[in-house]
C-alpha cells in the first residue's frame, strides 16, 4: 500500500524533483522477476500437458518424456520441477482444486446450513471432474495408491470447513475429522460413479445424508 500524504503539514514545492527511489530496480532484480515468471509459465505448461495426456489415456499416458515433449521442455527440466510421475499427478490435482476454490470464491454456496453448503461444494466439484471423466478416474485412482504426500483430502476438508464458517486452524480435531470423513465418502462415491455403479443423482442423495448427519452440529 502506498503511504498517504494527506496529513503532511507543508506540501513540497512543485519545482522540487522527486527523490530517487531508495532501492532502484537493478538488472539483477529485473532478471530475477523475469525468471520467476518464466518458471511459473513453464510449470503451468507442464501441468497442462500432463492433464491433457491423462484425459485421453489415463495416468499411463503421462509418460515423462511425452509430457516434456508436449510441454516443449527438456526432459531434465521436467524432472527438476517434478521428480516423479506421482509428483506430477499431485500437481495436476492441486490445479483442479485451485479451480474449484476460485469458483467458490466467485460464487459462494448459499444454502442455509453447513451441510447444505458442503453438498453444494462437493457436487460442484463432481460436475467439474465429470467434464473429463478419464482424467478424474486416473487422478483419483493414482492418489489412492500414492506413496507421496497428497493435498487432496486435507484441501477438500478445508474447503468444507471454510463454507461452514470455520478454517483448518480454528476447527477442533473432531470438526476436522468430520469434514474429512464427508470428503472421504465423496471420493469413494465418485469412484463408484466412474465405474458406472452410481448416477450423479445417487451421489448427491448419499452425500446429502452423510453431510446432514456428520455436520449437524456445525454452526450455521
Amino acid at each position: 500500500m502506498r503511504p498517504s500524504h494527506a496529513g503532511t503539514a507543508t506540501a513540497a514545492p512543485p519545482s522540487r524533483p522527486d527523490p530517487a527511489p531508495a532501492h532502484p530496480a537493478t538488472p539483477g532484480h529485473v532478471a530475477s522477476g523475469v525468471r520467476t515468471r518464466s518458471q511459473h509459465q513453464r510449470r503451468k505448461r507442464i501441468i497442462q500437458a500432463a492433464a491433457a495426456l491423462a484425459s485421453r489415456g489415463g495416468v499411463e499416458a503421462m509418460q515423462m518424456r511425452t509430457v516434456a515433449e508436449r510441454a516443449g521442455v527438456a526432459l531434465g527440466t521436467l524432472y527438476r520441477y517434478f521428480p516423479s510421475k506421482m509428483d506430477l499427478v499431485v500437481a495436476v490435482v492441486s490445479e483442479e482444486i485451485d479451480l474449484l476454490e476460485n469458483s467458490i470464491e466467485r460464487r459462494p454456496p448459499r444454502a442455509a446450513t453447513p451441510a447444505g453448503r458442503a453438498v453444494d461444494v462437493l457436487m460442484r466439484a463432481t460436475r467439474g471432474l465429470m467434464r473429463e471423466p478419464e482424467l478424474a478416474d486416473a487422478l483419483i485412482r493414482s492418489l489412492i495408491m500414492a506413496e507421496v504426500e497428497t493435498p487432496f483430502g486435507d484441501r477438500m476438508a478445508g474447503l468444507l470447513l471454510r463454507v461452514s464458517g470455520l478454517t483448518a486452524e480454528s476447527a477442533d480435531e473432531v470438526q476436522f475429522t468430520l469434514a474429512s470423513s464427508v470428503a472421504g465418502v465423496w471420493v469413494q462415491e465418485l469412484l463408484e460413479m466412474l465405474r458406472g455403479r452410481r448416477t450423479y443423482e445417487q451421489i448427491q442423495q448419499r452425500i446429502e445424508i452423510v453431510a446432514e448427519r456428520l455436520l449437524a452440529d456445525f454452526a450455521s
